[in-house]
């Protein structure tokens, strides 16, 4: 068996963040291969962060991080949340949030979750799609699966927590989320967001995430 030294986990620690005692566990588990150890550990913490989110927990702390294009014709501002100003207060909450501002900046939203998305909308794109693959000649019950997969995409390109990542294409907003409560160990949500372009109406949505 691989001897497991301080030093292997202190490393680990600093490369996940992760409590010692979990440490040493992941690299006996895996006896000492520290990239394993290392993926172990963060399914595990997205594994927690999940449960976090849906623990109903108080967030009152936060940032409200903003983004400014350099020709000051297009901003972007973005309230998140979490449950100690302790964690609002560390680099990789703030840098999170500013993420978030440019990508919200870049990739122009509409709503925060697919929840928020008024059902008058939704059934409104719903009946343009249906329309569109009846005209494309398919059978009814073809056209209702095309309809589906076409308001999934749709709600891609709408919904902030189901667009991929502008710095990221494999991961989406959620993705980047999950990652950020098991890193930080906190819930964290994004409460809601505003995107303003010169000579253009502001998009706004207030819906907690």
């Amino acid at each position: 068996m691989v001897q497991i030294t301080a030093q292997m986990v202190k490393q680990l620690r600093e490369a996940t963040g992760a409590g010692p005692l979990d440490c040493k566990k992941a690299l006996e588990a895996h006896e000492g291969d520290m990239e394993k150890a290392m993926e172990f550990l963060r399914e595990k913490g997205l594994a927690r962060a999940a449960k976090k989110l849906g623990a109903g927990r108080t967030m009152n702390e936060g940032v409200v991080a903003t983004y400014v294009h350099h020709d000051k014709r297009l901003a972007a501002m973005v309230e998140v949340n979490c449950e100690t100003d302790f964690v609002a207060k560390t680099p990789q909450f703030q840098e999170f949030a500013h993420n978030l501002a440019v990508h919200i900046a870049s990739m122009s939203p509409e709503y925060v979750k697919r929840e928020d998305v008024p059902e008058a909308v939704v059934q409104a794109e719903r009946e343009l799609q249906l329309r569109r693959a009846m005209e494309e000649g398919k059978p009814e019950h073809i056209a209702e699966k095309m309809v589906q997969g076409r308001l999934n995409k749709w709600f891609e390109d709408i919904v902030l927590m189901e667009q991929a990542f502008f710095k990221d294409e494999d991961k989406t907003i959620a993705d980047l989320l999950n990652e950020a409560v098991a890193e930080l160990g906190e819930s964290i949500q994004i409460r809601r967001f505003v995107r303003f372009v010169v000579g253009e109406d502001a998009d706004d949505d207030g819906a907690d995430a």
